[in-house]
């Protein structure tokens, strides 16, 4: 035993003196002999720009595969290097050390018969490895874990059962399962991906939820935490609308966490399994582990910046519905032609300066070339019943263009509820936009089962929730329920707790989709 630990240290030894000779800033593949699992592991490497210029010690980010990957598909297909160079460049992030693991197929825990114990090896070997190679700030707060799939999964159970060790995590499209999910998977699935982990193959439905699987679960784990080690956490989930079983459960450990009270951010973007995706959350990513590392308060996400132009008068129009007073948005060239547009109607209790900023956006969007003309006509508070009757009345005022594909319908708050009940009766409309949506559970639920043949195939939906919203069961559980009944739709999870400034900033992207779906 004495041998094996001599020659343990020498090889350490060697390695150190080798990479101080390097010079190298990016080292793939590198290895570590571990003594718990009895073989060498590779991890590949990303050093700061900075790092043979300067004598200070940096922070280290871990960065998790997702399963059949290895250590080297953060730099080849994750642009980890380039990501972080520019966030450091824009002031978004401080320098880090990236250290890449090789993971297995290990979902980054021991597996339940003892056999491969990777996370021992992780804490134990590894993390000291990296501190004694490399000049770390060798604590829990300068320590975080991010990963995709599996690798979103290692990053959460890391940081949950580890909390001492790794101070931030930053799951992406987290690999897990909900106990349902769990207990009712294919079988072949089910012991290839999990029965071999938490026990054990063959098992099926309720003796799935084995003791040791709850130990390994998110949903458990944090369930059973006390306040104390809640205090420790610092989460940061990001998970794509274009998902499939992770669409589900990444969204209930949200409404977990939200229903405890456990502090985290939470995204849903336009997108799906790719590193097309997860490369596009490396800004925001990057920037709350920095936030994480320097012992501040989350900044925000990174948002666009706009040049707008101030609106003129002329393109606001004054109109009467149902002997109500109403407002249109119309383009620049609208007295200038005889042309036809879209529309989108709001529903929402706006003020005149509330009406303004969202035509204001409109009109950017269309002299920046974002969108093709359009007009928006914002409804009388509480007319949204009365619509039926109004549209013919509108289309005679304004130039609308005829047929459903042309029109859609937006809620905002309070009167989405409304809307959505109003399109799924009509079926009129392209697109259903529910914004900031006070959506009930089980209204939406009931909504959703009336819901016509012919509105499936015609209308999608746009749910547009913020992550601290009242709300997020209701908008949640939409989302799921769209997404397992496979009807069109789309749906974003975007920082903030509502109200009109959220719903400002969200409202480009709803028009670009809306745009899409009137010449779809």
């Amino acid at each position: 035993m004495k041998r094996i630990t001599l020659l343990w240290f020498i090889s350490l030894f060697l390695i150190c003196n080798s990479f101080a000779a390097s010079g190298l800033r990016i080292m793939e593949s590198m290895i570590m002999p571990s003594r718990i699992l009895k073989q060498d592991v590779h991890f590949s490497v990303c050093l700061p720009a900075n790092y043979y210029n300067v004598k200070q010690s940096f922070p280290v980010v871990y960065l998790l595969h997702g399963l059949g990957d290895n250590e080297s598909s953060w730099l080849e297909y994750g642009k980890i290097s380039q990501y972080a160079d520019k966030a450091v460049k824009d002031g978004d992030a401080s320098p880090m050390i990236f250290v890449m693991p090789e993971g297995f197929r290990t979902y980054y825990v021991n597996d339940y018969k003892g056999s491969f114990l990777y996370q021992d090896m992780f804490v134990k070997e590894l993390v000291p490895y990296i501190d004694s190679l490399f000049r770390t700030v060798a604590d829990r707060q300068h320590r975080a874990v991010m990963g995709y799939s599996m690798g979103g999964f290692g990053a959460m159970i890391l940081h949950l059962k580890h909390p001492d060790v790794f101070g931030t995590a930053v799951p992406l499209s987290i690999s897990v399962r909900t106990d349902e999910q769990y207990i009712t998977e294919d079988a072949s699935g089910w012991d290839d991906q999990w029965g071999r982990l938490f026990g054990e193959p063959g098992f099926t439905g309720t003796d799935r939820i084995t003791d040791y699987y709850r130990q390994n679960s998110p949903f458990h784990v944090l369930a059973g935490m006390t306040a104390a080690e809640i205090k420790k956490l610092n989460i940061y989930i990001d998970n794509g609308d274009k998902e499939q079983t992770l669409c589900r459960s990444n969204e209930e450990l949200h409404i977990l966490m939200r229903n405890l009270n456990i502090p985290h951010e939470f995204r849903v973007r336009d997108g799906g399994h790719s590193f097309q995706y997860w490369c596009s959350a490396l800004p925001n990513a990057l920037r709350f582990i920095s936030d994480g590392f320097n012992g501040k308060p989350y900044r925000g996400d990174k948002m666009a910046i706009t040049k707008t132009s101030q609106l003129p008068e002329k393109q606001m129009l004054k109109l009467t519905i149902n002997n109500k007073q109403a407002f249109s948005f119309v383009p620049a060239e609208y007295e200038k032609t005889n042309r036809f547009y879209p529309v989108i109607y709001v529903a929402g209790n706006f003020s005149d300066s509330h009406r303004k900023a969202i035509a204001t956006t409109v009109n950017n969007e269309i002299e920046n070339n974002g969108v093709s003309p359009m007009l928006i006509v914002f409804l009388p508070s509480n007319t949204v019943k009365e619509l039926k009757s109004a549209l013919p009345e509108l289309e005679e005022k304004l130039r609308i263009r005829k047929g459903y594909r042309f029109r859609a319908l937006a809620g905002y708050q309070d009167l989405a509820t409304d809307v959505c009940n109003f399109v799924i009766d009509q079926e009129q409309f392209s697109t259903c936009i529910l914004a900031d949506a006070y959506l009930l559970k089980e209204s939406f639920l009931s909504e959703a089962t009336d819901m016509k043949k012919k509105t499936l195939e015609r209308t999608s939906f746009f749910i547009a929730a913020p992550d601290k919203g009242k709300y997020y069961e209701g908008n949640g559980n939409a989302h799921m329920l769209l997404r397992d009944n496979e009807m069109q739709h789309e749906y974003r999870v975007k920082e903030g707790d509502g109200g009109f400034s959220w719903f400002l900033a969200a409202w480009p992207e709803i028009i670009t989709y809306t745009a899409k779906r009137f010449h779809k």
